[in-house]
């Protein structure tokens, strides 16, 4: 028939069991990494992991491969297709807090939207890369907020309106 629980029996089940509760509700990270353990990296038959990432208009395509650190967008250098440091910055910061910068090689194709949001896409296109490369470094990459699609674009231009919001100028006379 059906067993009696007493508090004795389910007590040391119990004790068992906090350790792993108290653990888990201390920070995404180790959250993140508890459940991403199972996780299996995606890697294709030429030793790449691929990511897309997007921003504003801008959709970049990115490949990345153990090497020597040589970063191609467009198959042009990107010191020469990102001219300005900011820009070579935002697409750095991911590399940067995982620690891997000059690890990888990188091959990414960008197009729509402007250099700024191209730059963003790249960053978000490199972090899901990187997740698909080691998947242990989803913790700190999503701590970081890397992960996270910023899903800000310009606003439609509305009829009966110059802009998105600015009306045609008002003449009383």
């Amino acid at each position: 028939m059906t067993e009696k629980v007493t508090p004795e029996v389910v007590k040391p089940e119990i004790q068992k069991a906090k350790p792993v509760v108290r653990s888990l509700r201390g920070s995404s990270a180790v959250k993140s990494e508890a459940v991403d353990a199972g996780q299996k990296s995606k890697i294709d038959a030429q030793g790449r992991a691929q990511a897309t990432g997007r921003r504003k208009d801008a959709i970049a395509r990115v490949w990345i491969k153990s090497g020597s650190g040589k970063v191609v967008v467009n198959n042009r250098d990107w010191n020469t297709y990102f001219a300005r440091p900011t820009l070579r910055m935002i697409i750095n910061q991911p590399l940067e807090i995982v620690q891997r910068v000059g690890q990888y090689d990188i091959i990414c194709t960008v197009e729509g939207g402007g250099l700024s949001g191209q730059a963003g896409a790249l960053r978000h296109g490199l972090s899901r890369a990187l997740i698909n490369f080691e998947p242990e470094l989803r913790g700190l990459l999503k701590a970081g907020g890397f992960l996270t699609r910023d899903s800000r674009t310009v606003e439609r231009k509305k009829f009966g309106r110059a802009k998105a919001r600015r009306r045609f100028q008002f003449s009383k006379r």
